[in-house]
């Protein structure tokens, strides 16, 4: 999500859109306001403590939003544009005390979650709905988020606009997977990525219980990341147990979190990304890794549906068997000439998602609405 607005808002001051991001104050030292880019602030808004643990952060939404609208005063924006639900209940506060439209994006959704076996409280879920129910635009990432936000929500879908997220090709674009291995210190085995934050949600242990079972046992995993929310601690350990239970202690590496910019040369020196997340709006590592020109196998749910093309630019896992990832793991390893053309069409593939053309579908969603009557509030 981070990855998300920084290059969305970069792309609309790019494109003229004078944009203010309000974000909590997470550390003292923070400064109140800081130009990204030309047209592109971040203001830091203080709002409870600053080392408040992430299931608190609720309590404080009041504060934020009286903390948002008296920076506003100076700034007279045109619409508010809210992103994950907490912002959302921010923004929902706004609309109605500024008269102000509302778009709002959501990255997960609650009930979603649930589906998976990933629970979040009932008050996260109700308070969702009752944003939907406000918002102007509800944004949807892909087709599958713009059903699950009419199935499990009763969203209107005349609220709703379909709006991709794109990729920044000047950092992931097809490259030598030698020069990539090399510049990681790495050999020409074959290697397995996971990229993204480690808890139930993203299914590492999938992705290790798939290593386990490959035909290839030369082959070897990363997994890029690091633990994040309340279960992140404990899914590391967890995972790390499952590595030891199978003996591939010498075959699985932790990397840490890596700076954005970096991680190009991760996806290209793999052979294979996996996904194996139980929902996933979007899916911006399948993009980044097709972007480099990496095949993927990932979970057929959510935004994965629409990304990975099956057996054309990777493919796509019903079940959450370990043996079905293997399976396709082992195909594409097996296979060179396979896996050129799953890379080639993979990054052809990429190259129709930009964050120019996100910034332009906004902007115009921007004018309309700022000419458009309020919708009611629910």
């Amino acid at each position: 999500m981070n990855v998300y607005v920084r290059e969305l808002v970069s792309a609309l001051a790019q494109a003229g859109v004078d944009c203010r991001v309000y974000v909590r104050r997470w550390a003292h030292d923070l400064p109140k306001r800081l130009e990204i880019e030309p047209g592109f602030e971040v203001v830091h808004v203080p709002a409870g403590p600053v080392d408040l643990v992430k299931e608190d952060l609720p309590t404080v939404v009041d504060e934020f939003a009286d903390g948002v609208a008296h920076d506003l005063l100076d700034f007279e924006p045109d619409v508010i544009h809210a992103n994950y639900w907490l912002s959302g209940v921010a923004g929902r506060m706004l609309k109605q005390r500024l008269g102000l439209p509302l778009l709002t994006t959501f990255h997960t959704l609650a009930r979603v979650k649930a589906i998976a076996g990933d629970y979040e409280p009932d008050s996260r879920a109700r308070a969702e709905a009752e944003v939907m129910a406000c918002a102007d635009v509800v944004l949807a990432n892909a087709t599958a988020e713009a059903e699950q936000l009419v199935g499990f929500y009763d969203c209107d879908p005349d609220r709703i606009e379909i709006v991709p997220p794109g990729v920044d090709h000047a950092l992931f674009s097809p490259g030598s997977q030698a020069g990539a291995r090399w510049a990681l210190g790495t050999d020409d085995r074959p290697l397995l990525l996971f990229v993204g934050r480690i808890q139930p949600l993203k299914g590492v242990d999938v992705a290790v219980e798939a290593l386990a079972r490959l035909e290839r046992v030369d082959a070897r995993l990363w997994i890029v990341g690091g633990a994040s929310g309340n279960e992140g601690d404990e899914e590391v350990q967890r995972v790390r147990h499952l590595i030891e239970e199978r003996g591939l202690t010498d075959r699985v590496e932790f990397k840490p979190p890596q700076p954005h910019h970096l991680l190009s040369t991760y996806y290209r020196a793999a052979d294979v990304c996996l996904v194996p997340s139980r929902s996933e709006s979007f899916g911006l590592v399948a993009l980044e890794a097709a972007a480099c020109g990496v095949p993927t196998v990932a979970s057929a749910v959510g935004g994965l549906l629409t990304l990975v093309e099956h057996g054309h630019t990777g493919y796509l896992v019903e079940s959450r068997n370990p043996d079905d990832y293997a399976a396709w793991v082992d195909t594409i390893l097996g296979d060179p000439v396979l896996a050129r053309r799953l890379a080639v069409s993979a990054a052809a593939r990429a190259r129709t998602y930009t964050w120019s053309t996100s910034a332009a579908r906004l902007r115009r969603l921007y004018e309309d609405l700022s000419v458009r009557a309020l919708a009611p509030c629910e």
